[in-house]
């Protein structure tokens, strides 16, 4: 059996957050990764214990739902909440980052970028990446499926 490689690892795991998204509109996961450990992920939803859009629907404002926090946003706050550092990590997503989560990324310190779908690609977010000297790398998730019966146990 052929391993996995580790971008594909972890734009997995960013598609496997991305079945928690609790917007119609959208379905986005994200990890953090820094030495080859997954330090946070996230998915876009709506506040902790907040109404979300799959019950309530979009609260959509200039064409944006405001009620959900976007997967990006919320893997960075997981890592403030607990005290864990992103400087010069990684973030796996699984559309590329809105102009509001690229400078979040670059805020957090994080240097590369990997993405599995365009999504919007923003020309000022990809200025900004490159100012700020962000790596930003597209990551096609490689459809496999698992099958359990061949983990040894």
């Amino acid at each position: 059996m052929e391993r996995l490689s580790w971008d594909q690892y972890y734009m997995a795991q960013s598609h496997l957050l991305a079945l928690r998204s609790t917007c119609t509109r959208l379905s986005v996961g994200a990890t953090i990764v820094r030495d080859k450990r997954i330090i946070a992920g996230g998915y876009n939803g709506s506040i902790a214990g907040g109404d979300h859009c799959i019950d309530e629907g979009c609260y959509v404002i200039d064409n944006h739902c405001v009620r959900t926090i976007h997967a990006e946003i919320n893997a960075l706050l997981q890592c403030a909440k607990f005290g864990v550092p992103t400087d010069g990590a990684e973030i796996y997503v699984t559309h590329f980052p809105c102009l509001q989560c690229c400078k979040a990324i670059i805020q957090a310190g994080i240097k590369t970028v990997y993405f599995a779908q365009d999504y919007k690609n923003h020309p000022y977010a990809i200025e900004l990446f490159e100012q700020a000297n962000v790596k930003v790398e597209k990551v096609e998730l490689i459809d496999k499926t698992i099958d359990f019966r061949q983990i040894s146990q």
